[in-house]
């Protein structure tokens, strides 16, 4: 972030001057070293950071950090190593009292425009080539996705087979047990490799034609900008629409009452069977592969629950998606009246330009309508596939240590570092191999009991919004775009909790629309049950995978989100008012108020 600083400017606390909560001394060992903010070379304390409470909104357990470190570790290599962006580089990051915090890497002024020809030459090769080179995407992708459900932990022998004697293979099998967790870990990292490959260039082409925008019709408003893109079919609302399909073939087919209880799984499938209902039972499970590889989350953390493995969910979905057809609603995205609106805004526009600009204009608006979808269909693919297939195998290799008595239950894997588990699992081949008993089963259950309180201790503590002294202007356009971390932003969360003198709660205005409801205050996925028809939502922040809940819902307020963010998106594929980037709209506004909404110009107010 580039901006002179002024010595008057109010600041966020230092990270060594934050009280640790109550049972939480020590957590610092719980991350590795590099993680946690040591200020070994004096300018960690000079640098500012704010918390992306968009991507990681709990308290990391130590093996969970994996998500926030391949994540952010390979969005900077491709800034930095692949495209050579000319005015960003890549983002530090840091773990704090349990959350992930950023600081974004500017290029020096004077490097800026050596950048800027190889990067042209670079991001030129895939817009020029995009559709080869995302066919070739998801093939590499699903490859390693494949390649990951074959890795199995199994229990090992109590002798090697008589055949391995006879052909002198000389391995045991614990050698495969080794091989699969790295491999594991492997192919996690290379699919968030893939993650990057398209995701900034999809950023990047809608910020080009932005900022164009912005050039030739001063005064533009930014959602004129995004109406221009929308309207388009993401892969990312496809799990959504098959329950969407579900629903509707359901009511075709009179199954309506077999759908009285979707928390009985087995009871709700044998009621459709015995209704007569095979034709659905076999569209329900085509959809599983792949659109049940869901989750609920946001696929970073080990707790996140998946459609295939929670099936009361999507079946839960489906029964409302009845009902509401039963109704008489529509339950369809308005699709064509987005085609619409996004045609006239266009036309609204290029109504106004000479033929010079027209043709530039027509250019960057097709790239950034053809980059656009990648900005939330690589969701599906990595967040929700990649990492749901990766919790599972996390929790088998879990499973495989409970059984030999290291610890209690499966998921107790996550308080263990990703060193630690290997360190586990030679341990737990060596006592196997030797005869004797390993030192985990004695060392673990207490330890991960000390950790477990230790991460209680930091959840019950939210985290600071952002730290030390932020720059006088906000101008990175990522953070901006994406999070929605303006000056004003910065700002608001520098005064506190309050709202602003006129009574109103101000952010980003993401999504048009003006409306009026009752607040429902959601923080985190378990309590999406509870949001009712007609329902206001509020939110830290939004997952994708809450389509359902858009499709009965008002509209939406976030803490943290900019034009680019998920909940900013939905949105306007839904056609719903959204205000994000509040910074406190969760923590002020309470469920059962009365609020307005206004999407126009960002303003969120308590009625009652």
């Amino acid at each position: 972030m580039t901006a002179t600083q002024q010595p008057t400017m109010k600041s966020f606390p230092k990270p060594s001057t934050l009280s640790v909560p109550a049972g939480a001394e020590g957590w610092e060992k719980l991350y590795p070293y590099n993680l946690v903010f040591q200020n070994l070379s004096g300018d960690e304390d000079e640098k500012f950071w704010f918390c992306d409470s968009q991507h990681w909104p709990t308290v990391f357990k130590p093996f969970e950090t994996i998500g926030g470190e391949f994540a952010v570790k390979c969005l900077g290599q491709y800034n930095t190593r692949h495209l050579l962006i000319p005015p960003a580089n890549g983002i530090e990051f840091k773990i704090h009292l349990g959350y992930l915090y950023m600081s974004p890497v500017s290029v020096p002024e004077d490097q800026i425009a050596s950048r800027a020809t190889e990067f042209e030459r670079r991001a030129g090769h895939y817009f020029q080539n995009w559709d080869s080179l995302l066919e070739n995407w998801h093939i590499k992708v699903r490859s390693t996705i494949d390649e990951m459900e074959s890795l199995s932990f199994p229990t090992l022998p109590e002798m090697v087979p008589f055949e391995d004697i006879v052909s002198g293979k000389a391995k045991d099998g614990s050698e495969m047990l080794m091989e699969n967790y790295d491999r594991l870990i492997q192919l996690c990292y290379q699919n968030w490799q893939y993650h990057f490959e398209f995701l900034n260039l999809g950023y990047l082409a809608y910020l080009d034609f932005f900022g164009f925008c912005k050039e030739l019709f001063p005064g533009i408003p930014d959602q004129a900008i995004a109406k221009m893109v929308q309207g388009v079919d993401m892969e990312l609302f496809r799990p959504d629409d098959e329950l969407k399909t579900l629903a509707a073939l359901a009511v075709e087919l009179g199954l309506q009452q077999s759908f009285s209880d979707t928390d009985d799984v087995d009871g709700t499938l044998e009621r459709v069977r015995a209704a007569g209902g095979e034709r659905w039972l076999e569209a329900y499970l085509t959809a599983q592969d792949p659109w049940f590889n869901f989750t609920v989350g946001n696929g970073f953390y080990g707790h996140d629950k998946y459609w295939i493995e929670y099936q009361e969910i999507p079946l839960g979905y489906i029964k409302d998606y009845i009902r509401r057809l039963d109704e008489g609603q529509q339950i369809l995205r308005p699709v064509e009246e987005l085609v619409t609106e996004r045609d006239r805004v266009i036309e609204e526009y290029r109504d106004l330009l000479d033929a010079a600009n027209l043709e530039l204009f027509d250019a960057k608006r097709g790239l950034a309508a053809t980059a656009y979808p990648y900005v939330e269909n690589h969701n599906f693919y990595i967040e929700h596939w990649t990492m749901g297939v990766f919790w599972r195998k996390v929790r088998e290799l879990g499973q495989l240590f409970a059984d030999a008595g290291f610890w209690t239950d499966k998921n107790d894997m996550l308080y263990l570092t990703r060193g630690e588990v290997r360190d586990a699992i030679f341990d737990l081949i060596t006592g196997w191999a030797v005869g004797a008993d390993a030192t985990g089963p004695y060392y673990w259950p207490a330890e991960i009991e000390r950790r477990r309180g230790i991460i209680d201790a930091l959840s019950s503590q939210r985290p600071q919004p952002a730290l030390n002294t932020p720059p006088a202007q906000i101008t990175e356009p990522f953070t901006m775009m994406l999070y929605g971390i303006t000056t004003e932003q910065v700002q608001q969360w520098l005064a506190g909790d309050e709202v602003g003198t006129d009574g109103a709660i101000t952010g980003m205005a993401s999504s048009p629309g003006i409306v009026e409801g009752i607040a429902r205050v959601v923080q985190h996925a378990d309590q999406l049950n509870e949001v009712q028809e007609g329902d206001i939502l509020v939110a830290t922040v939004t997952a994708p995978s809450w389509g359902p809940i858009f499709g009965k819902i008002k509209a939406t307020v976030t803490d943290i989100g900019g034009m680019m963010s998920h909940a900013a998106i939905v949105c306007r594929e839904y056609g719903l008012p959204a205000v994000t980037g509040t910074g406190n709209g969760s923590t002020t506004i309470r469920t059962g108020q009365l609020i307005r909404v206004d999407g126009n110009t960002g303003r969120v107010e308590i009625l009652g």
